[in-house]
């Protein structure tokens, strides 16, 4: 799995590596029982601190995303089907606000008012 990230981006590096595991994820590029890389190969590869590798995946841990064992890392769960089914609406929702004619804006504002 390649990780991309932005180190002047906004968004905290921990969060981008956790955001590329949702995204692989939620295309289907990555099924339950996949095995995320070490952290520490991660970390050297990107030229991170182990621990912000760690940290992105603890969060996902801690969305249920992915299941820390001792001895075989970071291993994707079965919410990863769900995150599928839900890409597939979110693409799908896109494609009609665009057709719609709404801008990103309004789309994500109507996004987190549902979400609230």
């Amino acid at each position: 799995m390649l990780f991309r990230i932005d180190p002047v981006g906004d968004a905290p590096i921990f969060q981008q590596i956790a955001d590329n595991v949702r995204i692989e994820a939620a295309a289907g590029r990555m099924r339950p029982g996949h095995r995320l890389p070490a952290a520490r190969e991660v970390a050297a590869a990107l030229e991170v601190n182990v621990h912000t590798v760690l940290r992105a995946y603890q969060e996902l841990r801690d969305e249920g995303l992915v299941e820390l064992r001792r001895g075989r890392g970071a291993v994707l769960t079965d919410a990863a089907l769900a995150l599928t089914s839900v890409h597939d609406d979110v693409r799908a929702l896109a494609a009609k606000a665009t057709a719609a004619g709404l801008s990103h804006q309004t789309l994500t504002a109507l996004i987190q008012e549902a979400l609230r």
